[in-house]
């Protein structure tokens, strides 16, 4: 087919390719990027800033109204680059996320992932069609973007706060529950508007719900199972192949018409739980990639937003936010905890907890990149109201954890224990750190009483190693060479959990020091 010369060269404009200079000049703006968002992260933990405000400022300016004057528009780019991220922090995520937390509380929390998302979305809603004067389909997809909490906001506020197993745990697996439903809701009304028949949309959920749960365990049980019982010839190489399964997840449960989100977060959950092996350096690699999926995301969010655009909409945003944080989410968790017989003040934290973060921004996109009328309004909407209300709710969260008293006394450390399987020896050498408040301190070796085929090999303190006798006294700081036959390596494991967190008396009291079944300890 004949082109002109005109059109070639205007095809050649548009897809320059990539050289070498374009390549050092992105690679030297992403660095310097992502060292400004870790000192700001630095910044942000003293001043009580939450640290998304940051990235999501840094964006800004170097948007076409900032200091950087880029122009940046591309709203399906920023929708799919967000859906990775997504991803990374929901495994990361995942990984964190102790099983024996979450596990009491895991009824809760998915009455607060689905039924809570179901009232919040009525509700806001409702207030955004009757107050500000949207029309029904704008109304439920602003009404289904916020109503979902940010998984990320809600990981790295949460954990620095010592708050009850049981809110945390609620919060936690709300958080990477409702994520699902949400994005199935905001999808369907972008799409085809408000279905005719509500127990269509409701049964469509509820399929794809069950096919990513589905995946999500299988891939999670399949993948701790090979990690533990398949020795790489690399420490580094577990940390790769945990993240590869985790994706895997969510692809396969994406490809299978499912809810691939939960299938990422429930196969990340699994192996989190499955004491692999060189699991910190596991779990420092994810939370790498988790902080960078953070900054890249909001940078990028930061970017698609055109400031001078949002004056209009700061007022609606304000109130639909006013609604959702007074009326939408208490309302959400009163309905689906107190069957519960969950405490009025765990009730008041929960719903001051429902924290938005780049999630509902993500969302936003949805209706942009579908065409959408307003879709544009929409996004400015949502990302006035998450920078508001993320700026009120999350440095107050901790006064008011406080004031409600929910905050728990400091318990004694748990043991930072690595594996590395011996697969020729069918054995595990366990490396194991004493911290602080370890109340392994003071305690003899032979007063660990490991299983038979488990022994302590060395010791290294300040620096120094050396081959410990029976009588060696422990003290915090030392880290231990433990060798475990393969058959006894979990005993040995709880056994040094027990002795962490009861003392020298584990055996007869239990973890925490008070009378038990035997000092089982306490898992990851």
């Amino acid at each position: 087919m004949y082109v002109s010369a005109r059109a070639r060269r205007a095809r050649q404009g548009r897809e320059r390719p990539l050289t070498v200079h374009h390549l050092n000049q992105l690679l030297l703006v992403c660095s310097l990027v992502l060292l400004v968002a870790v000192a700001a992260v630095r910044i942000s933990s003293r001043s009580g800033l939450p640290s998304l405000l940051v990235y999501l400022g840094i964006g800004v300016l170097m948007g076409q109204d900032g200091i950087g004057g880029i122009r940046f528009s591309n709203a399906e780019l920023t929708q799919v680059i967000g859906y990775a991220a997504l991803v990374v922090i929901l495994a990361e995520g995942g990984l964190g996320t102790k099983w024996k937390e979450i596990k009491p509380a895991l009824p809760a929390a998915s009455a607060l992932a689905l039924g809570g998302v179901a009232v919040s979305v009525g509700v806001t809603a409702t207030a955004a069609h009757y107050l500000i004067g949207l029309e029904w389909r704008q109304a439920l997809i602003i009404g289904a973007v916020v109503s979902s909490t940010d998984a990320a906001a809600v990981f790295s506020v949460l954990r620095k706060i010592p708050l009850p197993a049981r809110v945390t745990g609620t919060l936690e697996a709300e958080s990477g529950f409702n994520d699902a439903p949400v994005v199935i809701l905001v999808v369907a009304f972008s799409t085809a508007g408000p279905y005719e028949h509500w127990y269509v949309l409701l049964g469509e959920i509820t399929l794809e719900l069950a096919i990513g749960a589905a995946i999500g365990l299988a891939v999670g049980w399949l993948g701790s199972w090979g990690l533990r019982h398949v020795a790489l010839p690399a420490s580094g190489l577990y940390p790769i192949a945990v993240m590869a399964i985790a994706v895997m997840a969510y692809a396969a449960g994406s490809l299978a018409h499912g809810s691939g989100f939960l299938g990422v977060y429930l196969a990340s959950m699994m192996m989190g739980n499955a004491k692999l092996p060189h699991w910190p350096a596991t779990r420092g690699f994810a939370e790498g990639l988790g902080w960078i999926a953070q900054i890249g995301m909001f940078v990028l969010l930061g970017l698609l937003v055109t400031p001078h655009e949002l004056g209009d909409d700061v007022w609606p945003a304000l109130v639909i936010g006013l609604v959702l944080t007074m009326v939408a989410r208490p309302l959400s968790v009163v309905l689906c905890l107190t069957p519960f017989r969950v405490p009025w003040q765990e009730q008041t934290l929960m719903s001051w907890a429902g924290l938005r973060g780049a999630v509902p921004i993500i969302l936003a996109t949805i209706p942009m990149v579908n065409g959408v009328d307003a879709s544009r309004r929409i996004f400015n909407i949502v990302f006035v109201l998450v920078v508001v209300y993320t700026l009120v709710q999350g440095p107050t969260l901790p006064w008011l954890a406080r004031k409600l008293r929910l905050g728990e006394d400091s318990e004694a450390a748990d043991l930072g224990i690595e594996s590395a399987p011996l697969e020729r020896l069918r054995g595990h050498l366990l490396s194991v750190d004493i911290p602080e408040e370890s109340k392994m301190h003071g305690v003899e070796v032979n007063e660990l009483r490991l299983p038979a085929g488990a022994a302590v090999t060395l010791v290294v303190r300040e620096g120094k190693s050396f081959v410990p006798l029976p009588t060696t006294v422990l003290r915090r700081g030392d880290e231990l060479l433990v060798v475990a036959t393969d058959p006894v390596r979990d005993a040995a494991e709880k056994r040094l959990r027990a002795v962490g967190h009861g003392g020298k008396l584990a055996g007869w009291l239990g973890a925490n020091g008070t009378p038990g079944t035997g000092g089982s300890g306490r898992d990851r």
